[in-house]
């Protein structure tokens, strides 16, 4: 376990908390004008999927679990959850929908993604930064707007809906933030 401050607390971190595991789902950092700093979090209890809202003084130290991450390559998802596969070892193991969260938005059959794992059972992922989906719904461009016109909303491949520019049309790649959920570029 290290120890670190609160105000470095960030979303998808794993934090323990009174000997129990938690994945941070939001974080605020608040400086009030009167009194001292806070961070506001809500979390989500990794073994009994419990939601929990709790605010820590910017002063204090938060326990973060030190995770081993292997390389597995994204088989598929059924009725009961997303399946990986050990690159290596070929072993198999699945996540819930619950347990990756916004994370399902981003995973492509076949893709290599990084899952982290404490004490040896799958926890999350890890996503890259950026991603390249397939655009399978927008409205048709509209003639003599220009890129800094609109928005407009666009289904991705994987059921993601994100706004983007006028110029983008079916079929297209665009490069996806899987941070914040925007458009980036074209791919």
């Amino acid at each position: 376990m290290e120890s670190i401050q609160a105000t470095r607390i960030r979303k998808g971190m794993l934090i323990k908390m009174n000997a129990t595991l938690y994945r941070v789902l939001e974080f605020n950092h608040v400086t009030p004008g009167k009194g001292r700093a806070f961070v506001q979090t809500r979390m989500r209890n990794v073994v009994a999927g419990t939601l929990t809202d709790h605010r820590f003084a910017s002063g204090d130290s938060v326990e973060r679990a030190m995770l081993d991450t292997r390389k597995m390559q994204y088989l598929y998802a059924d009725g009961d959850g997303y399946h990986f596969m050990d690159t290596e070892t070929y072993e198999q193991v699945h996540l819930t929908g619950e347990t990756l969260g916004d994370a399902v938005n981003y995973l492509l059959p076949d893709a290599t993604i990084t899952v982290e794992l404490f004490e040896d059972s799958p926890v999350g992922i890890e996503l890259p930064l950026a991603v390249d989906l397939a655009v399978e719904e927008t409205a048709p461009a509209i003639k003599g707007a220009t890129a800094s016109a609109q928005l407009k909303p666009a289904r991705l491949e994987t059921g993601l809906v994100v706004q983007v520019p006028p110029f983008v049309s079916n079929g297209d790649k665009v490069r996806v933030n899987t941070d914040t959920g925007e458009y980036l570029s074209r791919a």
